[in-house]
């Protein structure tokens, strides 16, 4: 005879007295209360006038997106519903319900706080001992916008586009002026059909208007780009004597091209490669990491699609960090980010670079994994001291860390917290949006190391 539990959904129950009491002693949820409790949250507390109906306390609405963040519930209304349907939702909600509405608010609202919070968290992780800077590497990944790439407008299509609606409003006004002795169809209002149009004039007018914008901001500073090629070259043609070989480089061309587009959708997101050979709206999400901790250090949201201009910002902000987390005293990045200058900035910085001057071969024969280290140069200039280093076996071992440092953090982002869309539009809301990814990644992270 099977012996089942006893099925019975009538028979009334007590909950525990304490919502402390619904959750394990170790369970992330716990864990983001009390290192949201742990932060000053003076200027978000100051943000509420305290006149009207009460407020939800900031911390409840940020633990929710923290840990919403951290367990890939991102949308206000899932969290609004999680409230209700989690038990780890509920318990930091306090048993309480915000609207979508409220947490919608919220996250906009103080978007631009998260980056002075996302500090305080680092500072725990110091205190508590699992922060350690030393060796640290800077990376990026493309992340889609929240806008398909299907609604971004060429300059040439646009110009076609207005061409056309402009005949069809200039054919609308002949109908509506014989409006007493033509024939208009049913249904079909001509003021309307007029109004429509011209809606769509504007919004292609002010696309037009993006991008030739954005071609004389190109045009700048390829003209400067130009300049110094020139003077470079006039330079060694005084010091050789004799006119220097090959072509002379090209001036730019002013105005808009063409292919130049914006999405109609967001603005000021951009078509760019992305694994697979393809191409998608998207952002460049940047973040430099702690080798040892795996935590997120500085953050960044670029339009460009590559990552060379990127290392200075990004020492910018290390510097910036409080004295009290300490100094890196290696960067790594890959070829991406390599140029000359790079090299001599993070020199300048006091931070020793290792970053890779071409692509990576996989799979070193087991001579050139246990080769010697090549005499150092005399008198090396900043790359080719760094060259030295990359050559060396201590060298290698440390720029191997490269791989198991970003990379592992942007995977788990995207493939266990489920971070792979932007849900903010805008350039300033996806960074603030970033920030809260890695806020969420940190404290999880932390919780992680903390059971170890």
């Amino acid at each position: 005879m099977s012996n089942f539990r006893p099925v019975d959904r009538e028979t009334g129950f007590l909950l525990p007295p304490s919502v402390d009491e619904w959750l394990p002693e170790r369970h992330l949820a716990r864990f983001v209360v009390d290192v949201i409790e742990g932060l000053d949250l003076t200027a978000l507390v100051k943000a509420y006038r305290g006149s009207g109906s009460a407020s939800y306390h900031p911390s409840v609405l940020l633990g929710l997106l923290v840990y919403g963040y951290a367990t890939g519930v991102f949308s206000s209304r899932a969290l609004e519903r999680a409230t209700y349907d989690s038990v780890a939702f509920r318990f930091i909600a306090a048993n309480d319900h915000p609207d979508h509405d409220t947490i919608a608010t919220f996250r906009r609202r103080f978007l631009s706080e998260v980056e002075g919070l996302f500090v305080q968290v680092l500072m725990l992780a110091r205190e508590a001992g699992l922060l350690k800077l030393g060796t640290v590497a800077l990376d990026g990944t493309k992340v889609h916008a929240h806008a398909s790439r299907h609604r971004a407008l060429s300059y040439g299509h646009a110009g076609k586009l207005e061409g056309e609606l402009q005949a069809e409003v200039a054919e609308l006004m002949r109908v509506a002026e014989a409006a007493d002795t033509a024939d208009v169809p049913d249904g079909m209002s001509v003021p309307e059909e007029l109004a429509r149009r011209n809606t769509r004039l504007a919004r292609i007018a002010e696309a037009k208007a993006t991008i030739e914008a954005r071609a004389q901001e190109r045009y700048e500073r390829e003209q400067e780009e130009y300049r110094a090629k020139m003077r470079a070259r006039e330079d060694k043609a005084q010091r050789k004597g004799r006119k220097p070989g090959g072509r002379p480089p090209k001036p730019p061309v002013a105005g808009p091209r063409p292919k130049d587009q914006v999405n109609l959708t967001d603005a000021d997101s951009r078509i760019m490669p992305v694994a697979g050979d393809g191409f998608e709206q998207a952002y460049n999400a940047q973040a430099v990491v702690a080798s040892e901790s795996l935590l997120v250090l500085t953050t960044d949201v670029v339009q460009a699609a590559n990552d060379k201009e990127q290392i200075e910002p990004a020492l910018k902000k290390l510097k910036q960090l409080p004295e009290a987390l300490g100094s890196p005293e290696t960067l790594l990045a890959d070829s991406g980010y390599y140029s000359e200058a790079n090299v001599e900035a993070c020199v300048e910085a006091t931070i020793a670079p290792l970053i890779s001057p071409g692509r990576e071969r996989h799979h070193l024969s087991w001579k050139e994994r246990f080769a010697q280290a090549p005499p150092p140069p005399e008198a090396p200039s900043a790359v080719q001291a760094m060259a030295h280093r990359l050559a060396t076996p201590e060298g290698r071992q440390t720029y191997a860390l490269r791989k198991h440092t970003p990379e592992p953090v942007f995977g788990i982002i995207k493939s266990v917290m489920g971070f792979r869309q932007f849900h903010l539009r805008g350039l300033q809301q996806v960074k603030g949006e970033w920030n809260l990814v890695t806020l969420a990644w940190n404290i999880k992270r932390m919780f992680a190391l903390n059971a170890a």
